[in-house]
């Protein structure tokens, strides 16, 4: 298990202000929800902490894959931490991988509480049958653009609809127990305004959603 630098469990963050965080990169002051917390292990190595749980002191980045890149380039980490530490070659990746993990696991709370539904006809309905008002429309990366331009449209036309582009039919997949999954949409709730806000951290990463989709 990884632990703070002296298993100081609540001791506190660097760049704390209030509900806010400061980057240790840009010095730009805003929402933990658009940012990723690190933690140094026991053995001096930088680990993202994409949950913001993991015990020690922190530091926080923008959630954005060329912020962290310039942390490592300029040795944001040990400045931080005022002491030398071990920064991993792919921590970009890294942060994507657990980045996709948590998008997966919140389409799965959504799935079993009966908040979302799959499939083209069946999110087609949903927009329908609620005049557009759902949450998000999940799309797959690789997905085809007939049936996704369709979805795609109703969103657009009823304005307010987060489309989300970021993750292939195989990870969607994984969230609702098949192989692929190529169109989702939730329900409006708590879980799919985590959905979408984690979905936004990701987008940092990769490219939230193609703006050839010409999603609002």
């Amino acid at each position: 298990m990884t632990r703070g630098r002296g298993g100081a469990a609540k001791e506190q963050d660097e760049g704390v202000e209030g509900p806010l965080r400061r980057c240790i990169v840009t010095g730009e002051v805003q929402s933990p929800e658009r940012m990723v917390r690190f933690v140094v292990g026991p053995d001096d190595m930088v680990v993202p902490d994409v949950a913001h749980k993991l015990p020690g002191r922190g530091f926080w980045v923008t959630a954005l894959r060329e912020v962290i890149a310039r942390a490592k380039a300029r040795g944001a980490f040990a400045k931080a931490a005022k002491a030398q530490v071990t920064v991993p070659a792919d921590l970009e990746d890294q942060i994507e991988r657990l980045l996709v993990r948590r998008c997966i696991d919140h389409l799965g709370l959504a799935r079993r509480a009966g908040l979302a539904v799959i499939g083209f006809a069946q999110v087609e309905e949903m927009f329908r049958a609620r005049d557009g008002r759902i949450a998000a429309l999940v799309e797959a990366s690789d997905s085809g653009p007939a049936d996704r331009n369709k979805l795609v449209g109703y969103a657009r036309r009823t304005g307010g609809i987060p489309v989300i582009g970021c993750l292939t039919q195989s990870e969607i997949g994984l969230a609702f127990g098949r192989e692929n999954v190529v169109h989702a949409g939730l329900l409006p709730g708590a879980l799919a305004a985590r959905f979408v806000a984690e979905a936004e951290r990701l987008g940092g990463f990769r490219v939230l959603c193609p703006p050839e989709w010409g999603a609002a």
